[in-house]
């Protein structure tokens, strides 16, 4: 199972949601990436790796980082601060640049 949470900035109002268990994948027979996710557990089982949905706290990017070719740095500015959408609670908002991400209290979600 996996939980879903939601960050608004304190400042713009901007939000993001965010999933406990990323985008874990297999390879299919022409080695493109499948997604596998609960309650598919037969997919699930043939999973090599994770891509984890990161989010660049300079510029706001969105992006996944690959669990087997991870990266420190965003691929659109080059800034080394990202962060786990999952862990965002008390980070600055990349779209203000003046608020702070909070985890509203009032999202919750499990699938």
């Amino acid at each position: 199972m996996a939980q879903g949470i939601q960050y608004l900035c304190s400042k713009c109002g901007y939000s993001i949601e965010a999933w406990s268990d990323g985008n874990p994948y297999y390879l299919d027979k022409a080695g493109q990436k499948q997604y596998a996710y609960h309650p598919d557990h037969e997919s699930l089982e043939k999973c090599i790796g994770n891509d984890s949905p990161f989010l660049c706290l300079a510029c706001g990017k969105q992006f996944l980082v690959d669990s087997n070719n991870p990266t420190d740095c965003c691929p659109d500015c080059g800034s080394k601060d990202i962060s786990d959408t999952f862990i965002l609670n008390g980070k600055s908002c990349p779209i203000c640049k003046q608020g702070k991400l909070n985890k509203d209290s009032n999202y919750s979600v499990i699938s």
